[in-house]
């Protein structure tokens, strides 16, 4: 797991910085810094949403005896989103709107509770249910 967090604390950088490079030499310093800003912008407003969204449906299934597991998966998948859209860069932003968005985030919350059905068969997460 070290392995992977140096390798990703290490290469997402590199990449970002070789992309607004880039994007630099080919729009200009300004519109890219603009288009920085208005990509953290327009997704801080919609992680917001979408969370509101997520919450309010979590509720509605917990007033009604359900227990809201996609919903968590939703919200686990607009937080990490979120985080992504408002770390500067192009790559992130991608996979932050992918994130967020309700047509591809289906793809991820599949990948994330294949992870964590993996990390419970290897021992390492438990999940303790009281009433």
């Amino acid at each position: 797991m070290f392995r992977w967090m140096l390798a990703i604390f290490i290469l997402v950088p590199a990449i970002e910085i070789t992309v607004l490079i880039m994007l630099g030499h080919l729009v200009g310093g300004w519109l890219t810094f603009l288009f920085i800003i208005a990509s953290g912008v327009l997704g801080a407003y919609f992680a917001k949403r979408e969370g509101q969204k997520v919450l309010a449906y979590a509720k509605f299934e917990l007033s009604q005896g359900q227990l809201p597991a996609g919903q968590l998966l939703d919200g686990i998948c607009i937080f990490l989103g979120g985080l992504l859209l408002i770390t500067p860069g192009f790559v992130t932003d991608i996979f932050g709107f992918m994130l967020v968005f309700p047509y591809t985030r289906p793809i991820f919350k599949m990948l994330l509770l294949a992870l964590i059905r993996k990390q419970i068969g290897k021992g390492n997460m438990h999940i303790i249910h009281r009433r």
